[in-house]
């Protein structure tokens, strides 16, 4: 059901290893085809060609792109109570951790007289993509919003694509759960749009049909700044087709696991958080790194028995069987951290001993989860953490989504004129240094006695 790799005995440097680890084959690019004249249709033909599209790609013609209030408040009255329980509790977890983010403004005095501060200053307004696919994602919902929120964003919207199935049942909207949760947290302004449509509309706007008295159409939905959220490949293409005219968050690719672990790693756990990961998506990856032959084994075993037991079991064997996941053999612990640290997994679990020790000598993930109690599901869902996490390796260089996501940095620069002088020289030296003589000639203008 998954391959094997054997590294023991090679030496291999961090490039030679990125080019051997199991990787899903994602080809943004040749989706930016397919992309292209759906951004174009939605740019140019507003509400009519977002409806099109949702027909197209959705099966669905919503009555509304944008939920009604009542919509959403029947969704969140007619929940599962052990469901929303379960959400105010994400909610309560995500608040405590995401509210200790928030930067404070900072002022340095350089020099007397002068002074740069830097000031946190939050995006203007968002657009916050919930996938609605093969699963249905309230968590994402709450992963999306809550920092934004403790960000200070003052303007959110939330994009889901419109339902399918039982059309009726849905009147056209996204799942009620997802809509629920929205309600849960305050959140107004959702929209029935999926796909590369939805990150388009929040890049151009949205206009509506009936123009005013000017013959200007107005706006149903206005563009945002930043588009964040989880999405398939369309999704991301559409996020890079776009970034410039919006910022994004990352883009990001089906969802991994690696997991380390050595000889005290429990193989029923292992083989269950590999799977629970697998059934996302048939592209899913799950890999185990692991000095201990006789752990692989019992894994394998595990993964046979576990699979067959599963709710989404073809998906699952998809998942594990294809070139994208692997169990990797390595001499040892200290080898198995090289392979871990090449690959910069989304999600990365230590199963070890002295995992807390071990993890802390990580340097790329999206989010390691310590030991065995601390299983990738926790985090999808009530650890406090963020799920949003960087995936395709980018986790070498990216984060995870969290209040920082939604903040800006500007620093403000104040020096008087005894502070300027002081440094003029070096500002004209500079200046000149890089034949940009204006540059020098706008300080010497304040000092007409000259800069000495």
């Amino acid at each position: 059901m998954i391959r094997r790799l054997d590294l023991r005995g090679q030496t291999l440097r961090a490039r030679a290893l990125r080019g051997v680890v199991p990787r899903a084959d994602v080809d943004v690019e040749h989706a930016l085809d397919t992309v292209r004249p759906i951004v174009a249709e939605v740019r140019d033909r507003g509400v009519a060609g977002v409806l099109d599209l949702c027909e197209k790609f959705d099966g669905v013609r919503p009555a509304h792109l944008r939920v009604p209030a009542e919509a959403l408040a029947r969704a969140l009255d007619t929940l599962d109570p052990a469901v929303r329980a379960a959400l105010e509790e994400s909610i309560l977890r995500a608040r405590r951790v995401h509210r200790e983010q928030r930067r404070e403004d900072h002022a340095t005095q350089v020099v007397p007289g002068g002074v740069v501060t830097e000031r946190w200053v939050p995006v203007g307004r968002v657009g916050l993509y919930v996938p609605g696919g093969r699963a249905v994602y309230p968590s994402s919902v709450v992963m999306n919003v809550v920092p934004a929120q403790e960000a200070g964003v003052e303007s959110l919207a939330v994009a889901s694509p419109p339902q399918r199935d039982n059309p009726t049942a849905f009147e056209g909207l996204p799942h009620p759960t997802i809509l629920a949760a929205c309600a849960l947290l305050g959140v107004e302004e959702v929209w029935a749009v999926g796909g590369a449509q939805a990150v388009a509309m929040f890049a151009y706007g949205l206009a509506d049909p009936d123009a005013d008295p000017d013959g200007v159409p107005a706006l149903l939905c206005e563009p945002v700044d930043l588009v964040t959220g989880p999405g398939n490949i369309y999704v991301t293409a559409a996020k890079r087709l776009l970034k410039g005219l919006i910022g994004i968050d990352a883009e990001a690719g089906p969802t991994e696991i690696a997991i380390l672990a050595d000889d005290t790693a429990d193989a029923r756990h292992v083989a269950a958080d590999l799977i629970s990961q697998a059934e996302h998506d048939p592209m899913a990856a799950a890999v185990l790194v692991t000095d201990s032959e006789t752990l692989a084994a019992a894994v394998e075993a595990e993964l046979e028995e576990q699979v067959a037991r599963t709710k989404h079991s073809e998906r699952v064997t998809t998942a594990l069987s294809g070139p994208q996941s692997g169990i990797v053999l390595v001499d040892d612990v200290d080898a198995g951290l090289e392979v871990v640290d090449a690959y910069a997994a989304e999600h990365l679990e230590v199963h070890t001993r002295d995992a807390g020790s071990v993890a802390a000598r990580v340097r790329n993930a999206g989010a390691i989860f310590v030991g065995a109690y601390a299983p990738v599901s926790l985090g999808d869902y009530c650890a406090g953490s963020n799920h949003v996490l960087p995936t395709g390796g980018c986790s070498c260089h990216s984060s995870g989504l969290s209040v920082q996501s939604f903040l800006r940095g500007i620093h403000v620069v104040s020096y008087d004129e005894t502070a300027l002088r002081d440094v003029a020289h070096h500002v004209v030296t500079l200046a000149n240094a890089e034949d940009l003589p204006a540059h020098g000639q706008a300080v010497e203008a304040r000092f007409p006695d000259g800069i000495g």
